[in-house]
């Protein structure tokens, strides 16, 4: 940030910073320490980590733990974090500690010399408020770096992803009601099977969609149950009377969202259960998209050697030695992104089995993987929606064709003439390169009439309850 430094002072003594840096020495020493990739604390977390230190210090000046000053200058340099405006103050590696003490430090460090800078004095004076004696006052890391993990995960899930696979369950409803006379050849083992609507194809989307909503949803409430208040381990030292049930419901106030003190704190801290259901749900979520992109591939494939049932939106050119070709690039997208978060789901599902007794120190990974899932699912669904379902359309005459001459079909005579008089017409008209109405009247296991009467696939698709 520069080559002009100053010095600040923990308790292990001095630290050269950079002078501009709204940090302190522990961030720093993390800096230096942990010096491991570019993925870097997600801004979410770091943004609700600040909501939960005002929330902190409005509580412990009620408690006269704080004067009215220093509440309010903790709560003018938390309010200005949590709104982004100091994201670039904020360095430190998902790969350190696995509490994510360093990041709680820096958040209080930030606070501590953006109240100092705010009331004229130095940067690193520690004045009018300390970061561990004022902006940490009645927490640990232990409660306040998991508290907002599920802040950041709650919000996130309920501001961005829900309403967008709301969006997009909108956009696939509609697609499907004003395809329901649309009947095709439905496909088992990726072989011709008996007709459906294609209506009825795409509710099958719209409703795997809609149960991982559900199932968000509810990992989504488990997570509003908050670890604050419960200190190093659990049993709330060194916290006033009351503080746990106080400061969450002010955040719960702030937030206008259902945040609660947790039952037992002593089981939220040991252990991530919560965080560790969410990204499964977004993994459950992930694998029904992927399945979707997939089958939309493939009822797209061609244009002229494949299925080509359906026609995606021509983005953009599709190859650099190939003109004219299009490609399915939305589908593909998302599935990678599905395939991370897969991935995402596998290291976090490990990090939470990884705790010991009291305490769990794959902290920030659990988080950034959470956090990072719920980010990609957003924007990956909502490019798809825009960018491929609400344009998709049917190509009614190349489905008309494929009903046309399929021989599954004979699959509706086969209550009537028996399994293996319909398979014989099958295969015969397989053989011969006959219609099966043509197979059926030369092998004389049906008459014309019942034949046709039988052999109608709108019929046939009609869902049977």
């Amino acid at each position: 940030m520069g080559g002009q430094l100053r010095q600040e002072h923990d308790s292990m003594g001095c630290v050269e910073v950079p002078a501009e840096a709204l940090w302190g020495a522990q961030t720093q020493r993390s800096c230096n320490n942990f010096a491991i990739g570019n993925q870097l604390i997600p801004a979410e977390l770091i943004h609700a980590l600040a909501r939960i230190k005002g929330c902190c210090a409005e509580i412990n000046g009620r408690h006269e733990l704080l004067t009215a000053q220093q509440v309010q200058a903790i709560e003018r340099a938390a309010a200005a974090i949590s709104e982004g405006t100091h994201d670039n103050q904020f360095p430190l590696s998902v790969w350190q500690t696995g509490s994510g003490t360093q990041t709680n430090m820096n958040v209080n460090e930030v606070i501590s010399n953006l109240a100092a800078r705010d009331t004229g004095h130095a940067l690193g004076s520690h004045n009018p408020v300390h970061p561990n004696d004022h902006v940490n006052r009645s927490q640990s890391t232990n409660d306040a770096f998991p508290a907002a993990i599920h802040v950041a995960a709650v919000l996130l899930l309920q501001n961005d992803l829900l309403p967008e696979l709301d969006r997009l369950i909108a956009s696939l409803d509609e697609k499907a009601g004003s395809w329901m006379d649309i009947v095709k050849i439905g496909r088992t083992h990726l072989q011709d099977a008996v007709p459906l609507r294609l209506g009825d194809e795409v509710s099958a989307w719209r409703d795997q969609i809609h149960q991982g909503r559900e199932w968000l949803e509810k990992a989504r409430e488990d997570m509003l149950a908050l670890p604050l208040g419960g200190t190093a381990v659990g049993s709330g030292l060194n916290t006033p009377a009351g503080f746990s049930s106080d400061v969450v419901n002010l955040l719960a106030e702030r937030t206008t969202t259902a945040f609660h003190p947790a039952p037992n704190l002593f089981a939220v801290m040991a252990g991530h259960d919560a965080l560790v259901q969410a990204m499964a749900q977004l993994r459950r979520l992930a694998v029904s998209l992927l399945k979707i992109a997939n089958d939309i591939r493939l009822l797209s494939c061609g244009p002229r050697a494949g299925l080509g049932e359906l026609l995606l939106p021509a983005n953009e050119p599709g190859s650099s030695i190939m003109p004219g070709k299009v490609n399915p690039t939305q589908c593909e997208a998302l599935a990678m992104v599905c395939t991370q978060v897969i991935g995402l789901d596998a290291a976090v599902a490990a990090a939470g089995a990884g705790g010991h007794l009291q305490m769990n120190v794959y902290k920030p990974l659990i988080g950034a993987n959470l956090l990072q899932g719920i980010n990609l699912l957003n924007d990956a669904c909502r490019c798809f929606r825009l960018n491929l379902v609400d344009g998709m359309k049917p190509d009614r005459e190349r489905i008309a064709a494929f009903v046309e001459r399929s021989l599954m079909l004979v699959t509706a005579l086969t209550p009537e003439i028996g399994y293996r008089s319909a398979s014989a017409i099958a295969q015969h008209a397989h053989r011969e390169g006959l219609s099966l109405r043509d197979a059926a009247m030369e092998l004389g296991h049906i008459s014309p009439e019942r034949f046709d009467a039988l052999m109608n696939p709108a019929v046939m698709a009609q869902p049977h309850t």
